[in-house]
């Protein structure tokens, strides 16, 4: 990988990336200091109503989350329709990465050009039914990519395999062409699920109800990194 990459990782085995998705909304601050640091990443889940269906945060809360928690990594992920309508107020309040989704836009290249110019490192997503060919032209632009492993809108979901073989589809992209983006995978993500999708090729693990919806949030975060075997 390249340094972009490792980054991101910070040298790293595997990533948790707690969604507040899951979180108290009235305590999304409390929710993420109960993890006392066993998360590695803080994901925030953006959707727009259109794209999916659900609406929950705008930039205002991630600016909050920049001032609060500024040594945070902050994985913001925008399902939005398009992007270009919104991926500049969001990249004005400096995640650490920002992704945005393929099937959202007929100009995917020019929106990640410009998370790029931004400063803001890009990150591009795909849906479960969309096909690893959607975004092979893009892959060389990315640091992230992250694979829905449910239909987004909602937590709580049960985790859809078949999934898994874009996973490894991505594995081989990276390696046969020397890209150095990271692979994410997002959706009812468990402790007992983690070691597999690690072996499968994920880096980052996203979890939200697995763990902001356990009585002991930092304990839950905790098995879900035993179980990866970091």
């Amino acid at each position: 990988m390249t340094a972009s990459a490792l980054s991101l990782k910070g040298g790293k085995p595997g990533l948790l990336s707690s969604s507040i998705l899951s979180a108290n909304p009235l305590a999304i601050g409390d929710g993420i200091r109960s993890l006392r640091s066993e998360g590695d990443w803080i994901h925030v889940d953006v959707m727009d109503g259109h794209f999916v269906p659900n609406l929950t945060y705008g930039p205002s809360l991630v600016r909050a989350l920049r001032t609060e928690f500024p040594s945070a990594f902050l994985d913001v992920h925008i399902m939005v329709e398009p992007p270009e309508a919104f991926w500049e107020m969001f990249a004005a309040e400096k995640p650490d990465v920002l992704t945005v989704h393929a099937e959202a836009t007929s100009h995917i290249h020019r929106v990640l050009q410009g998370i790029r110019a931004s400063g803001v490192r890009p990150g591009v997503c795909l849906n479960p039914g969309a096909p690893t060919a959607w975004i092979e032209p893009v892959l060389h632009m990315v640091d992230l990519v992250l694979v829905m492993s449910v239909n987004p809108g909602f937590g709580g979901q049960r985790f859809i395999p078949e999934v898994l073989d874009k996973v490894k589809d991505l594995v081989r992209l990276r390696s046969v062409r020397s890209y150095d983006y990271l692979i994410e995978i997002d959706g009812g993500v468990n402790a007992k699920l983690a070691n597999s999708l690690i072996q499968s090729g994920c880096d980052v693990l996203v979890a939200g109800n697995a763990v902001f919806g356990a009585d002991n949030p930092a304990e839950a975060a905790r098995e879900i990194k035993r179980n990866m075997g970091v």
